[in-house]
């Protein structure tokens, strides 16, 4: 009976064995699910205030990187002031300095004896400068070198301000001093970025933890992430104090986390149940992933990105074509909320604009912009955007497609150069036709200004034979008039120049009577070939016209060559070209009437077609150019007959009155 007993008890003892292993891997698990949210809420502390404290001196190194800036350019103009330069000099440069540093409030230039001799910037109550300035001033006078002030305030409840003094010395004797004034608030203002101050509350205080300066976007901080960093500079010792506004981690959040994860591994008991559902759901599963891969590979099969976004802009959803255009991989642009990797700096406006339209429900369906790819290469897209809707109808997000348009846009300028050729060709011709007429031109007044200066020689020769003294005012008459007859040939060389010159185009307010008077001499050089008389009338407080001048000259030197070779078969008193320029209701009209024969009806219908012409010797592209300017300038180009006899040219331009 022994032996069975002996037998019985292992039996009897491997039971709760049997069940206390189990129980001490779910104590175990247990223990593990409650230690790993406290760890994780120690591991977020201590990164949130590493993160802090590098947060912290980065603002530091900016703000010692703005006060450095103003020290150099202080420096700099203490060397300028060596040579003595004019005072308007001196007080550009001064406001200069206070333009490109907001934080500065004041900059003087100082005697040897602390009176201003020039100053700009904001007035500073009258009376004696306080304590901390006048000693940072004698203490940068003793010392040779640049000193700050301690940070004091010229009123109570007024803003802490810091003086900065740079003593000037002119052959080892002091001169006098350059001191700026800075703004701590506005300091902080300008050197902490936004970011930071939506997270953390940043204030200057002195070594007695008096405050001098803060920002904070986001309120005052909880006092659970700070840090303090000590900003010493020559003469002043303050803190830089940051608070963050996060408090501690929560560890309520983690706790669930453990129970969500307990919870699941109840769930492993509901499997058997489920086990008779699982052959329809791989068979469902089986269908879906066709469909994916269907479409899928229709997806990767186009050319036009497509990218999904929430209604808070988030991106959701990109295609290859999208990822190729931008330049990045799926994983960097989904989950990803604005401001976007491939917005282009020059655009950031335009984008925050329509991304707050999207966040307002109203996006633009279609629109032109400029993404910016991964390696900085520009590429010009056409966006349209649509809702995205779910299987209820309720709007998820927005849907756009993305079509790389930099062909189209390399096709459009390569057009654009082509014209510009053109429109160079015929200016090339144009010059051709008037060479000779300009040779004849200038061969007046250099005739005149020989005549003239002959004279001039004659008259101080006699004079040295004769031995009297010449009068200056007798050789003035003839000087003066050989300058005027240099001007004359200079301005139609200038102008021959300015209209050959070659030059992408270029808008700009043109004056109407400035570009008229511009191609006088060139209009002249035409007319005075078959003595055609020239009458102008512009109407007075004419508004100007955005656009390319040059391309302005060459449609009206094209426009009145065209009238004066129309008139040169009629009778001479009836040669007159009349230029007339008048503000027709929100547009400027330029008409060009000559009284030639007119235009016959046939004529007339290919008018403005190219490589038609009526000349023998003509290329049939003058009138083509001249409608694409006017039209290039969102203007009209017609013409219609003229009741005297002739024909009326008129083109029509948006005023900008």
């Amino acid at each position: 009976m022994n032996i069975p007993l002996m037998h019985a008890a292992p039996h009897h003892l491997g039971g709760p064995l049997r069940f206390l292993l189990p129980a001490v891997l779910v104590l175990l698990f247990l223990a593990v699910l409650l230690w790993l949210p406290w760890q994780a809420r120690e591991m977020e502390s201590n990164e949130r205030q590493e993160q802090l404290i590098a947060d912290t001196l980065w603002v530091e190194q900016a703000v010692r990187f703005e006060l450095s800036r103003n020290e150099e350019a202080l420096a700099t103009l203490g060397n300028e002031l060596a040579a003595r330069p004019p005072a308007a000099e001196v007080k550009a440069r001064i406001t200069q300095m206070l333009n490109n540093g907001h934080e500065l409030l004041r900059v003087r230039w100082l005697d040897a004896n602390d009176r201003p001799l020039l100053e700009g910037g904001a007035e500073l109550p009258a009376g004696a400068p306080p304590a901390p300035s006048r000693n940072a001033w004698e203490l940068a006078r003793a010392t040779r070198k640049g000193r700050y002030s301690e940070p004091y305030q010229v009123s109570d409840g007024g803003p802490a301000l810091l003086d900065y003094y740079l003593p000037l010395f002119h052959a080892g004797a002091y001169a006098g001093s350059l001191a700026a004034t800075v703004e701590l608030k506005t300091l902080l203002d300008e050197t902490v970025p936004w970011w930071f101050a939506q997270d953390n509350a940043i204030s200057l205080i002195d070594p007695d933890d008096t405050l001098l300066a803060r920002r904070a976007a986001a309120g005052p901080g909880r006092g659970v992430y700070t840090h303090k960093r000590a900003l010493d500079l020559p003469g002043a010792t303050m803190v830089l104090a940051t608070d963050s506004v996060k408090g501690a981690p929560r560890l309520l959040p983690n706790l669930l986390v453990g129970s969500v994860i307990v919870l699941a591994l109840g769930l492993l008991l509901s499997l058997a149940s489920l086990w008779r559902h699982s052959t329809r759901r791989l068979a469902a599963e089986d269908a879906l992933r066709q469909q994916m891969a269907f479409r899928t590979a229709m997806e990767n099969s186009l050319v036009t990105g497509l990218r999904a976004r929430d209604l808070e802009g988030r991106v959701t959803y990109v295609n290859p074509a999208f990822c190729q255009i931008v330049g990045l991989p799926a994983e960097e642009l989904v989950g990803q909320a604005p401001p976007m990797a491939y917005w282009a700096p020059e655009a950031m406006a335009d984008y925050q604009q329509r991304f707050a339209a999207v966040l307002a429900g109203h996006a633009t369906p279609q629109f032109e912009t400029i993404f910016q790819r991964s390696d900085g290469v520009r590429v010009p897209v056409l966006i349209f955007e649509a809702p995205l809707v779910d299987s209820e109808g309720r709007q998820t997000g927005w849907m756009g497609s993305i079509l790389d348009i930099s062909e189209r846009k390399n096709a459009e300028q390569l057009a654009g150069q082509q014209q510009e050729k053109l429109h160079a060709s015929a200016r090339l011709a144009t010059m051709g036709e008037i060479s000779s007429m300009l040779a004849h031109e200038l061969n007046q007044p250099l005739a005149a200004i020989s005549s003239y200066t002959t004279g001039a020689l004659n008259l101080l020769g006699r004079a040295a034979d004769s031995g009297v003294a010449l009068d200056p005012a007798v050789l003035r008459p003839a000087l003066e008039q050989a300058s005027v007859q240099a001007r004359r040939a200079g301005q139609i060389i200038r102008s021959v120049h300015e209209f050959v010159k070659k030059r992408e185009p270029q808008r700009q307010l043109v004056d109407i009577a400035s570009l008229v008077e511009g191609i006088g001499a060139l209009i002249e050089l035409q007319a005075s070939k078959f003595f055609v008389a020239i009458q102008t009338s512009i109407a007075p407080a004419l508004p100007a016209v955005s656009a390319d001048r040059m391309m302005l000259e060459q449609v009206l030197l094209n426009l009145t060559r065209n009238a004066i070779e129309a008139m040169a078969d009629i009778e001479p008193q009836r040669r007159l070209l009349r230029i007339v320029a008048l503000d027709d209701g929100g547009q400027v009209t330029v008409s060009v009437v000559d009284q030639g024969h007119g235009i016959a009806p046939e004529v007339a219908e290919r008018l403005f077609s190219p490589f038609f012409s009526t000349k023998a010797e003509g290329m049939g592209m003058g009138l083509s150019i001249c409608r694409t300017a006017i039209e290039f300038h969102g203007g009209t180009l017609t013409h219609s007959a003229n009741p005297d006899g002739g024909t009326i040219f008129r083109f029509r331009l948006p005023s900008q009155a």
